[in-house]
């Protein structure tokens, strides 16, 4: 929509307006402008000392970013959620709408660079898998969150990359995205109660195992594991053996279980507003 900032100006000081039915209307007039009218609520907001105005713009400022959220989701589900990053980001965009997303995409691109340095072609699986945990967790000192696993900031990656913990499935996006990016093979698993990844042979993807060597658990300094363990880990669990948790989930499956923990960790704090929100980011990715 072409910005029309006398317009603008005009519609933001009415925004206190003491009449529902005005604010109301003068609200739905700005949203109809989107994202390019942020600049404009903030200005004005900083030159406000009415604090009902500054309220109504800081909430206005929320509903267009939420928006432009939701659309953005939609449009990633839509084209084939690709690209596992970008799908993460706009869910990060939620809590921290003015991030500076090439900060997280140079961060992760500098512990690739590290592990590309000390790559060598011949190595085994194993030994990429050693290497990748080493610079991982020895260079760049990655751990789990144990102290405060339920953490909302363990599901934002902007929040993980700074202080480096996570729960295991931030830190599971972050190591499969490097690793993928290394064309080293690695996909998350959707275990119920823990999220893994798999190294898988693509050259014996349709085995009976699905291709897959091993596992690799990122909560856990990057452990190398087996099929065996997976069974009696549901075993533990009392859960029958479904053949989707053995094998790699979809970038969409990943986003879901991002949404899920976080509504999840809000819920704990009895932050509703957020919840509600997040449930509506959740039914766009389940098609309800």
């Amino acid at each position: 929509m072409q910005m029309n900032t006398k317009e603008i100006a005009s519609l933001i000081k009415l925004l206190d307006d003491p009449d529902p039915e005005v604010s109301r209307h003068v609200e739905d007039k700005l949203l109809t402008y989107g994202q390019e009218v942020i600049e404009y609520l903030e200005s004005a907001w900083e030159q406000s000392f009415d604090a009902i105005l500054q309220e109504r713009i800081e909430n206005l400022v929320h509903k267009i970013q939420f928006s432009a959220i939701k659309t953005e989701l939609q449009l990633w589900s839509m084209s084939g959620a690709f690209d596992l990053l970008q799908g993460v980001l706009i869910i990060n965009r939620y809590q921290y709408p003015d991030l500076d997303e090439q900060k997280i995409i140079n961060k992760i691109e500098a512990i690739k660079r590290d592990v590309w340095m000390q790559m060598m072609y011949d190595m085994s699986a194993i030994e990429k898998v050693k290497l990748i945990n080493h610079v991982f967790y020895n260079l760049h000192l990655f751990s789990g969150n144990t102290t405060n696993h339920h953490d909302p900031e363990n599901s934002y990656l902007n929040q993980v990359l700074e202080r480096k913990k996570g729960n295991q499935i931030s830190l599971s996006i972050i190591y499969s995205i490097i690793a993928q990016k290394l064309d080293i093979p690695i996909y998350g698993v959707n275990l119920p109660q823990h999220f893994i990844l798999a190294y898988v042979d693509q050259t014996k993807e349709y085995d009976p195992d699905g291709g897959i060597l091993f596992y690799i658990n990122t909560f856990n300094k990057g452990f190398i594991f087996y099929k065996r363990d997976v069974d009696a880990f549901l075993r533990q669990l009392q859960l029958q053996p479904e053949p989707q948790f053995y094998v790699p989930c979809t970038n969409t499956d990943i986003v879901i279980r991002i949404l899920r923990n976080l509504i999840s960790a809000y819920d704990k704090a009895g932050q509703t507003e957020k919840v509600n929100e997040l449930n509506e980011l959740l039914d766009i990715l389940i098609g309800i």
